[in-house]
């Protein structure tokens, strides 16, 4: 045998790499708080020489990372956008507005569950979880910031809402390449997800109103509010002009524009806002769009505006998503290592031949979803590897197409934006400015998917298949469709 011959692990040998990495995550991420990048790095690393022991080369990992990023471009993309977004929607007084009649309009017992029904509203209207987070949900977390609530638990609605839509919107690239990759109608996919998303957004709200109904508002907290109000009265010139911006934003994704475009275009149009309304000068929109917004840039003296209103305004540019961008990059290395590697894949076809009964398949393909988007990070190469893997196992337990893409949504869509290696998960972090391991508790919505999918397929048994689709009831469906004619 060659010593540069490709060999195929075991499964025991395989189960070597996947330890060691979990255990780079736990303890470097989760116990010692290490950075991710560096951990990302090092597991990466793990899985390369594992796959170099068993013959593949290094050229086959830099290859297969070259088109992982290539796939991911447009994401990455837009992640620069709404950082570009962000700054100049500042500048332009855009989201000082929404935050301005936020603060003057919500109680701050139900900001939490309104954050959650707010953004899930604009996240089924575009179809874009990115969207409404880097628009809606940055204003929500200032909102929370002023109010002096948690920031986690804002967080964690503002994620759940976004995703919401993400999940549902007919709009959605992610509910339409689910339902493509498993081979289900659209619309009878996002009918069947109502099964867990329906139970999942009544916890949610729950949660967050109980939560909500904890906050004691004090004098102080009065007082910092009305402070606020003061300061982004005094620095901006709040009108409905400037939320064109916004118009422009929710109006492209309607009609399914190519969201760059959308986006740039809004960018622009807040440029122009802040130019002729805000009085700033060219030079200082540039430096917006591309360093950040600072309250500088509109003639006022930082001696006269609180620390904490710069806190809350300062922020934005192409700048502040370098870091996300990098963190993209030592994720891909990771995925590429662990793709070559084939550890995973070796395990998922051993995992397979022990699946019985219709609990224990629904459940091994959310275990295997939430696993592969987590090593992938990204969503549209694990859905169609997900429907390799598990497609005919659905067919041969009588479950519909239907089954296996809502079990892509509730395990893949919707929950990889908990982690924070994944390009999702690095988004959202870096956008509402709260780590993935604090909100993940609060996102309900991300996590009751999962959950309630679960217990659909164990409880079958017991409820008469109530939430589960089978294959002969399409065959039913027909049968009395002929006899009606």
């Amino acid at each position: 045998m060659s010593q540069n011959e490709v060999r195929r692990p075991t499964v025991g040998m395989s189960m070597v790499p996947i330890v060691l990495a979990l255990a780079i995550f736990i303890i470097g991420i989760g116990v010692l708080k290490f950075q991710a990048e560096l951990m990302l790095i090092f597991a990466g690393v793990v899985f390369a020489i594992f796959a170099g022991l068993y013959g593949h080369k290094w050229e086959k990992i830099i290859t297969v990372m070259g088109e992982k990023i290539k796939t991911a471009l447009p994401a990455i993309l837009i992640l620069f956008s709404i950082g570009l977004l962000i700054g100049t929607w500042m500048i332009s007084g855009t989201i000082p507005f929404f935050v301005y009649y936020g603060l003057e309009i919500i109680d701050p017992a139900y900001l939490y569950v309104l954050a959650f029904l707010v953004t899930a509203i604009v996240s089924t209207c575009t179809g874009t979880s990115w969207g409404a987070a880097g628009t809606i949900g940055v204003a929500l977390m200032s909102i929370a910031q002023t109010m002096d609530l948690s920031l986690a638990v804002t967080a964690g609605a503002v994620v759940s809402g976004a995703y919401f839509g993400d999940k549902l919107s007919p709009l959605s690239d992610t509910t339409n390449m689910s339902s493509l990759a498993a081979g289900s109608n659209l619309y009878e996919h996002i009918k069947h997800m109502l099964y867990t998303s329906v139970p999942s957004s009544i916890v949610a709200i729950i949660v967050f109103y109980f939560v909500g109904l904890q906050i004691d508002s004090s004098p102080g907290q009065l007082n910092s509010i009305d402070e606020m109000l003061t300061g982004i009265n005094e620095l901006f010139v709040l009108n409905p002009v400037v939320l064109l911006p916004a118009v422009i934003v929710i109006t492209g994704s309607l009609m399914k524009k190519n969201p760059l475009i959308v986006l740039f275009c809004s960018a622009i149009t807040a440029m122009l806002i802040a130019l002729f309304f805000q009085s700033a000068s060219v030079a200082n929109l540039f430096t917006a769009a591309v360093e950040g917004f600072n309250i500088e840039m509109l003639a006022v003296s930082p001696d006269l505006i609180s620390e904490d209103i710069q806190e809350l305004l300062n922020r934005g540019g192409l700048y502040s998503m370098y870091n996300a961008t990098f963190f993209v990059f030592c994720a891909f290395f990771f995925a590429s290592a662990l793709e070559v590697s084939q550890a995973l894949n070796v395990i998922l076809e051993k995992v397979i031949t022990y699946l019985k009964s219709i609990g224990s398949v629904i459940f091994a393909s959310l275990i295997t979803g939430f696993a592969v988007i987590n090593c992938t990070s990204n969503a549209l190469v694990t859905y169609f590897l997900i429907n390799d893997i598990y497609g005919d196992v659905y067919k041969k337990r009588n479950l519909h197409p239907t089954n296996l893409s809502r079990s892509m949504e509730d395990s893949v869509t919707i929950t990889e934006a908990l982690m924070p290696w994944t390009v999702s998960g690095v988004f959202m972090a870096t956008t509402l400015g709260v780590g993935n391991f604090e909100f993940l508790p609060w996102a309900i919505f991300n996590l009751g998917g999962i959950v309630f999918s679960a217990l659909y397929g164990f409880l079958a048994p017991y409820t008469n298949g109530f939430g589960i689709r089978k294959l002969d009831e399409d065959v039913k469906e027909g049968e009395t469709n002929q006899e009606a004619m």
